[in-house]
């Protein structure tokens, strides 16, 4: 005969079980929320390359997570990609493909500039690059979130910036303006958005995420300069060089 302690083992167990169950079930459903987050500039017209951060009141991560490393490249006087999201601690490489010498001068961007505070400095000089072979390169480190304003001291004209994120949840608007998220966890949100153009951060907007798509339109207060696409690499150099 079985005794009492038995069932009431075997119970606990079930009741664990169940609860593990409810636990994955709940977990998974969190993945449900979705949002939309459409950026304009001053003039209401569509922004690209604003990088959208959201944070979450729910503890999970994204199916895909931000890049532990990025490539960039300084061609044609640009860096490509303008803009880089990654997570604290990714790797950076940057690469002179142009045929003349580059600096990659890496220092706080926007306001952060005056506090003093710069972890994420740096600056590296890559030789040009030689017909036929691979062009110089270099790695840094980024280990602190914040956004790093690249430059070079011999081209003032090039800029580009990479965005460590704080937060997984960050995207790229795309040419329309918007940046997508697919899997967020539900519950409340705050959605930040960041662009080279505006100096002064805009001020965050609260949400709440659901079962039910989301949409959140931001407005920036100056209107971007048109970044134009980058001419194929020549031997001679600009005259303004």
């Amino acid at each position: 005969m079985r005794s009492k302690n038995h069932f009431t083992s075997l119970f606990t167990i079930k009741n664990i079980a169940a609860q593990a169950v409810f636990a994955l079930a709940t977990s998974t459903f969190s993945y449900a929320a979705s949002l939309s987050v459409n950026v304009i500039d001053k003039d209401g017209k569509p922004t690209p390359d604003a990088v959208v951060m959201v944070v979450t009141s729910g503890v999970s991560s994204p199916k895909t997570l931000l890049p532990a490393a990025a490539t960039i490249s300084q061609a044609s006087m640009q860096f490509i990609p303008a803009v880089t999201i990654v997570r604290p601690g990714a790797k950076v490489t940057f690469v002179n493909n142009d045929p003349w010498d580059h600096h990659v001068r890496g220092s706080a961007a926007g306001a952060a500039q005056f506090s003093g505070n710069d972890e994420n400095g740096f600056v590296l000089r890559l030789g040009g690059k030689t017909a036929g072979v691979a062009g110089k390169s270099s790695t840094v480190s980024l280990d602190s979130a914040g956004v790093v304003l690249l430059g070079c001291h011999l081209h003032g004209s090039m800029v580009g910036h990479v965005v460590v994120s704080d937060t997984p949840w960050a995207v790229k608007t795309d040419a329309n303006g918007v940046a997508t998220f697919a899997d967020l966890p539900g519950g409340a949100a705050t959605v930040k958005v960041w662009h080279a153009a505006q100096f002064v951060d805009l001020k965050p907007v609260q949400t709440a995420l659901s079962a039910t798509p989301s949409q959140v339109k931001m407005q920036l207060s100056v209107t971007p300069r048109r970044r134009f696409a980058p001419a194929p690499t020549s031997t001679e150099k600009p005259s303004f060089y």
